[in-house]
Formats: structure tokens, sequence, C-alpha cells
């Protein structure tokens, strides 16, 4: 049977405001993510998630109640499993970390089955770990072990099952998981391989199709590109890093995968203050379309002329309790 995947703008979602942080355990509201999800219907009918955390749960949670015309790819967080001293920033873990961090995914795959089998009509794939075999994770999880997870997940859920990671791992330590999966998800970042913008389509069809060549008979789904608007210059040109560039980016980017039919979700939504340094101008923290005060750039703009930011529903109040107590 062919796999039918749905077609249409998607984005990535992760709603972590100021002062909040997956890390932290400090999720963003119902409220939060009902005005998150308020800007990003109009335009974006798929999101993917990242993890099975509680601000996935109250993403699900509020697309039911609100009976909103969105799909969702839903991830589950992988931590490391075992050592990696080619990470850069911090790959090296001890054995009693890594055999917590071994009971933990195995606890993250049973909520990403419950999450599936419970949200089926809204899930419309699942994808098991993100970016944990690239040369420079941080969370490194072997391949043999990423192949257990997806025969497990595959046999307890109706959807389709993904990996998603960098396009490197996938044109040859990946080949063992290829038949696991129902379709490759790759990423592909032009700014983080430090291509001009005008190279910079041409380099992401690149490497699409260098995985694409490679596994004719599986369907490629690209589950993060984009751009940047600001940086210390960590990783890329700090220079390309800017506004400008961003909308000339994105809105080529999708024109193309709208025109070869290649599901494209663009990386990301909203700015992130939790990721990577302390530098305000850390690039980890400025790949969103919108700022993290809900403010659109320029790109938004630029997709959907016209646009104007609804109205929203109910004022985004933090809830009473955390689902989950901060870690000592």
């Amino acid at each position: 049977m062919t796999l039918q995947l749905p077609t249409g703008n998607a984005i990535c979602y992760s709603g972590y405001r100021d002062g909040q942080s997956p890390d932290q355990r400090r999720y963003p509201s119902l409220a939060q993510i009902r005005e998150d999800l308020q800007l990003l219907v109009p335009h974006w009918p798929l999101l993917r998630l990242y993890d099975c955390s509680p601000h996935a749960e109250r993403v699900l949670q509020v697309i039911r109640e609100d009976q909103l015309p969105l799909r969702v790819l839903l991830g589950a967080y992988l931590g490391a499993e075992a050592s990696n001293p080619a990470c850069p920033w911090g790959g090296l873990h001890d054995d009693t970390q890594l055999a917590a961090n071994t009971r933990e995914n195995a606890a993250e795959l049973g909520r990403l089955i419950e999450l599936a089998r419970a949200h089926a009509d809204i899930v419309f794939a699942v994808a098991v770990g993100n970016e944990c075999t690239v040369d420079w994770t941080d969370h490194l999880v072997p391949v043999p072990r990423m192949v257990e997870y997806v025969r497990r997940v595959r046999t307890a859920v109706a959807q389709p099952v993904t990996f998603c990671e960098n396009y490197v791992p996938w044109l040859d330590k990946l080949r063992a998981l290829v038949a696991e999966v129902d379709f490759i998800s790759l990423h592909t970042y032009p700014l983080w391989e430090y291509q001009s913008i005008e190279r910079a389509l041409a380099y992401t069809q690149a490497n699409v199709d260098s995985v694409a060549r490679l596994y004719p008979d599986q369907p490629v789904v690209i589950t993060e590109a984009g751009w940047c608007t600001a940086s210390n210059g960590r990783g890329m040109r700090a220079a390309d890093a800017n506004a400008q560039l961003q909308t000339r980016y994105v809105r080529e980017l999708m024109d193309w995968s709208r025109e070869s039919g290649r599901l494209c979700f663009v990386f990301e939504a909203f700015d992130e203050p939790w990721k990577g340094s302390p530098d305000p101008l850390e690039p980890e923290k400025h790949w969103g379309l919108y700022t993290v005060d809900r403010q659109p750039k320029p790109v938004v703009q630029a997709l959907f002329p016209g646009f104007r930011p609804p109205d929203p529903i109910t004022a985004p109040t933090p809830d009473p309790l955390p689902s989950l107590e901060p870690p000592a």
C-alpha cells in the first residue's frame, strides 16, 4: 500500500516562553498554547511536536477541545544511552545517568504510544527520537537500539513511524534503520553549513536528493529546515542571520516544497530563549517566524500578505500549579 501523508503548510512548534524550559519542566499553560495555536491555525494545518511531555499533552488537548483543523507529527524525545566524545558541548555521561536515560526512554516511548492511540484522529504519524545518531549529538542512541525502538512502536500504533535526523547519517550510518521506518525524516540547514543565501535552496535540494536517490522506494520528508534571524557568529556567519534572509529562504523553500509535492516542516514557529548558551545572540534562540513575544517577523507578512493576528480567545495566563515539580 502506498503511504499517504497529509499535504499543506507544516511547521515545527515548541511553545516555550521566557522562564519556561523542558529541561526545568516548566511548560506553557493551556491558555498560552491556545494563543499560539490561534496564531498558527489560519496558515499552518500541520504541526510537528518534539516530545511527549505535558507540553505535547496540552497541545493535543487544546486541538481537541477547540476542534481545531490541525494534525500533528508527534515525536518522542530520547536521552543519551551512550557517551559521545565527538560532541563539542557535552556528550559525556556516567553509567548511572545512561541507565536512568534508558529507563526514561522506555517510559517516553510508552507515552508516545499512549498519546498516538488516544488521539489517532489528530496524530497522523509518530517520530521515534530526534537527532540522536548524528556525529555531534549530545544524546547519542546507538543505531541497533534505534531499530529496537522503532520496531516496538510500529507494533503498537496504527500511524506511520519515522525517525527525525540530520541528512548526513541517512547517507550511510542509518541504512539499517531505513527498512524499519515508514518514511525518512531529514533535517537540512544551509546556514549552519556556511552556505550563502544565493546557494541556500540549491544546497537544501542537494541534501534531500542525496538521500532520496539512495532509497527510491522510501518517501522522504523534511522535518526541519529554516533560517535564524540573529547570531553571535557561532557556527555560522553572523551577518547572514537576519530577517531579510530568513524571508527569502523560507519563501523559496516553501515554494519549492509545494511545487515538488514534498512535505516540509519549517523550523520553527516561535523563538525559544531557553535554548543554547546564555548569550542573547545565541543562534539557537532565534529561528522562529515569530518572536518569543509572539510578534510576527517580516517573513510572516511576506508569506501571507494582509496577515493580521487574530483576536485572542483568552489572555495567556500561567496554570496555577505546574504539572511536574522542577528537579532539585
